[in-house]
C-alpha cells in the first residue's frame, strides 16, 4: 500500500457535471484520469494509467463516481455508480476506507455538481 503523501495541494471544489467528468476516463492521453468517490473527484497521475486506464483492472471507475462499486468491491460496470444509499454497514466501511485512502494519496480537484451522493 502506498504511504500517505505530504505534498498534496489543498482540496478544490471546482464543479464538474457527470458529463464533464466522463472526459477524464483515460481515453485521451492528453488529459488526466479522474475518479470520484462520494462526490469528490481525484486526479490520478499518469503512472496510475496502468490501473485506471482503458482496459485496465479499475478502468470501470475512471471518469465517473463509482462509489457504490467501490463499497461493494465490485468491478461490474452496473455497480460503478454514484448512488451508494443502499450499501449495508460493511460495504459503507469499505467505501469510507477507499475515500480515506484516496484522500491521503491524491489531490482532490473538484466536486461532482450533479452528484447523487447519499
Amino acid at each position: 500500500m502506498q504511504p500517505a503523501r505530504t505534498d498534496l495541494a489543498p482540496p478544490k471544489d471546482d464543479p464538474y457535471t457527470t458529463e464533464e467528468l466522463k472526459k477524464f476516463d483515460g481515453s485521451d492521453p492528453s488529459k488526466p484520469i479522474y475518479v470520484a468517490i462520494k462526490g469528490s473527484f481525484y486526479h490520478f497521475l499518469a503512472r496510475r494509467a496502468d490501473v485506471y486506464g482503458p482496459g485496465k483492472s479499475y478502468s470501470v471507475f475512471a471518469g465517473k463516481d463509482g462509489s457504490k462499486g467501490l463499497g461493494m468491491s465490485s468491478l461490474k460496470p452496473e455497480d460503478a455508480v454514484a448512488d451508494y444509499s443502499g450499501l449495508d454497514e460493511k460495504d459503507m466501511k469499505v467505501l469510507n476506507d477507499w475515500h480515506s485512502f484516496f484522500s491521503k494519496r491524491y489531490n482532490i480537484v473538484g466536486k461532482v455538481s450533479d452528484s447523487n451522493e447519499k
